[in-house]
């Protein structure tokens, strides 16, 4: 909210004679040697209706240069004079400065062998066969083989069904047969041949269109032989298209090197050795040098095509939203409102929050949840002197499981209920909600205890006095402004470098601090009537017309948002809307200063979540997803029939919740939905598809509890958080 220069707070003529800096980049060239004088003052929390361009005589009616101020004010020079000697700690900076240069040496090279492995390989276009099957006409082809291929994937293009028909009957199929004679040097003593066939059904609808793909063992050197015919209920020919080609590397090959990369992704995110968006880039650019190691490499054109530009522009448009919300002061007035329905308790108020932020994503995408509530969590923590970390993942919780409730609060229902398969089952929106909200109800029944249990010898008060924990959150806005300066000119250096010995300063001041002051806890706030009193007179309304405007941009974006999902006659995604609605309230606020605006949007967040689609998409391109859902189906079947029900389920739920919490929910529900469907309707097993697509949803949607990145809500709450100088680890969210 400034609109005032930096140098104003630095001012050169303040008569406080608190410590002096060399600046050479500031010098007159009538002065042989400048200095600037920073004053000295004791820190406290700017509130919303504070203004930075506060005149001189205030800071000093408000800091005299008397008592503490002045001992404040020595102290600082006192420390920053004896700073300069710091020998003695040459040692273990040194060794700090090895493991960073063996960090970025090793993953410079990485880079540097992924980037040279994805170069040799050209892109491996598909050259697609239209073909026209008919009961009367066949189609062959005879391949020849390659030496170094130990694996052949066909894929057909046209009006197909993943998994069989819900309705047995006499359906339209094709068959595609693949043959292959043994090696001359068999020990059969008759050459044999060994042949594979794959069975696809049709698409009633013949305007539909779907890509299958299926891998083929290739045993010897001998040519291979590709025959497909069709069943056919009609003599009508059936158009389809047809490629193929082959690959050197095994499906357990591919299997183990995707493990190998999402195990990497996750120790670099975990020992924080890079910062998690840089880490899904480094994993995105190590499987796509896979694909093209194997012979599959993507074209440009199709890794952009896994972007899921709609949750981006859902998030893009959101932030916008929030970040012209918070000009406002609308965040503070909630904090304080909430603090007063709790009445100081603080249990009281953080379980109205979850319970609220679970109702309100039960309708509302999670994502949009947490953009509007963590800032009201964050200021609401900063009055009650509380850590929002652990209030912060304590909401989140209860966003991704009150998600789980409805067919619209997560992608994985909105897959489930959309599938055409599933809705001839019977499978439709209120059954599906029904089963699903009497379910996460009985989570939230037992969630609350438990939360209550898990955050019991956990202080939830900050340990510090306030005023420690105010200067230690101004010593990180401050850093974070220094880091955020682009040292372009002589100005910007100087003024950088200006920052940074506040930095030095206020970090002795804190050490001196930490020192002297004793640790009070306090358990609960006996004075919340006057604490009350005094927070209603500080944080206040600071633009009620603009709080009127975003208010009913905010309204009819979330009302657009429930009519998208009941009403079909609206043809808008949710990134649409959001967009909409951004350009809407940035038209009726009047914001000249576009660059305010831009510079709070959560660039990182959205860098990341486009990483992460294309190294998800890139290991189930390996064949990651598709081998834990065959597995799973293998393990359902080798249970006893009596129990098979029962196994399945539990099967189901923590296979998918385990995955989920490693990747991305959204392409292992879209893979493990045919998977289930198929395992229902195979004559050996015969399970009912209800119950298993229950227990894949609810695993899918509580699974993303598991660790920061396992949801969306967890990695968008971690960034507006760490962008108000409170974030949280991995490790910290995954205990």
């Amino acid at each position: 909210r400034s609109h005032s220069p930096l140098p104003q707070i630095f001012s050169s003529g303040s008569k406080d004679p608190c410590f002096t800096e060399n600046t050479p980049l500031l010098r007159n060239s009538s002065q042989e040697k400048g200095s600037l004088c920073v004053p000295g003052f004791q820190p406290e929390r700017v509130s919303a209706e504070d203004s930075w361009d506060s005149s001189s005589a205030e800071w000093e009616r408000r800091w005299p240069l008397g008592g503490e101020a002045a001992v404040a004010c020595s102290e600082k020079a006192e420390l920053l004079d004896s700073s300069q000697g710091y020998g003695h700690r040459r040692l273990p900076r040194l060794s700090r400065q090895c493991v960073r240069w063996l960090k970025v040496s090793g993953l410079f090279i990485f880079v540097v062998l992924c980037s040279i492995l994805f170069s040799l390989y050209p892109d491996q276009g598909k050259f697609w066969q239209l073909l026209a099957l008919s009961p009367l006409e066949n189609y062959s082809v005879n391949l020849s083989s390659h030496a170094d291929s130990t694996r052949l994937q066909v894929d057909l293009a046209g009006a197909l069904l993943a998994s069989r028909p819900s309705r047995p009957g006499r359906e339209e199929h094709i068959v595609v047969e693949v043959t292959q004679a043994d090696a001359p040097g068999s020990r059969r003593r008759r050459p044999q041949q060994v042949t594979y066939n794959w069975t696809i059904f049709l698409n009633p609808r013949r305007n539909e269109r779907s890509v299958l793909s299926r891998t083929f063992e290739v045993l010897s050197r001998e040519p291979v032989s590709i025959s497909i015919w069709a069943s056919l209920q009609q003599t009508k020919a059936v158009p389809l298209l047809m490629a193929h080609q082959y690959l050197p590397a095994s499906v357990e090959a591919q299997v183990t090197i995707a493990a190998a990369i999402l195990a990497g992704v996750y120790v670099l995110i975990i020992f924080e050795i890079v910062h998690r968006t840089l880490a899904a880039m480094l994993g995105s650019l190590a499987a796509l040098a896979a694909l093209a190691v194997i012979g599959d490499r993507p074209s440009l054109t199709h890794v952009v095509e896994w972007i899921d530009f709609e949750t981006l522009a859902l998030l893009f448009g959101m932030m916008i939203l929030v970040a012209i919300f918070s000009e406002t002061g609308f965040f503070d007035y909630c904090a304080v409102k909430a603090y007063r329905l709790s009445r100081g308790r603080v249990w009281a108020m953080i379980i109205m929050l979850c319970l609220i932020a679970a109702v309100l994503s039960a309708f509302l995408d999670n994502v949009t949840t947490m953009l509007l509530f963590t800032p009201v969590t964050i200021r609401l923590c900063e009055v009650l002197n509380l850590d929002p970390r652990q209030v912060l993942i304590a909401e989140v919780i209860f966003t991704n499981i009150g998600g789980a409730a409805t067919a619209i609060g997560d992608p994985p229902n909105v897959i489930i209920v959309s599938n055409q398969e599933l809705r001839k089952m019977g499978l439709d929106f209120a059954g599906f909600t029904g089963h699903m909200f009497l379910g996460i109800s009985l989570v939230l029944l037992f969630s609350f205890p438990l939360l209550r249990l898990l955050y019991w010898n956990r202080k939830l008060y900050n340990k510090e006095p306030s005023d420690i924990v105010e200067l230690k959150h101004e010593i990180h806005v401050w850093r974070l402004t220094a880091q955020r300066i682009s040292p372009a000119s002589c100005e910007e250096t100087a003024v950088r470098s200006l920052l940074l010995g506040k930095v030095l300063a206020l970090e002795h001041l804190l050490a001196r601090r930490l020192r002297t002051f004793h640790r009070q806890i306090s358990q609960e706030d006996k004075n919340w009537e006057t604490n009350i009193q005094e927070l209603q007179k500080k944080h206040r309304i600071s633009d009620g017309v603009l709080l009127a405007k975003c208010l009913t941009v905010l309204g009819f974006v979330i009302f657009t948002f429930f009519l998208n999902s009941f009403v079909p006659g609206i043809h808008l995604d949710l990134g649409w809307i959001a967009i909409l609605g951004a350009i809407w309230l940035l038209i009726l606020a009047d914001i000249h200063d576009f660059e305010i605006i831009l510079h709070r949007v959560e660039w990182a967040t959205l860098l990341f979540f486009a990483a992460l689609f294309v190294l998800m998409e890139a290991l189930a391109h390996l064949h990651l997803i598709e081998y834990v859902g065959e597995q799973t189906a293998l393990l359902i079947k080798m249970v006893p029939e009596d129990q098979r029900l029962v196994a399945a389920i539990i099967l189901v739920v923590w296979v998918s919740a385990l995955a989920s919490s490693l990747i991305d929910n959204i392409p292992f529900t879209a893979t493990m939905i045919p998977v289930l469907l198929n395992l229902s309707q195979d004559p050996e097993v015969s399970l009912p598809v209800p119950p298993l697509m229950y227990a894949l949803a609810l695993g899918a949607c509580l699974g993303g509890n598991g660790t920061l990145i396992g949801a969306s809500a967890n990695v968008v709450c971690a960034g507006i958080a760490e962008q108000h100088g409170y974030g949280f680890s991995f490790m910290e969210f995954f205990r």
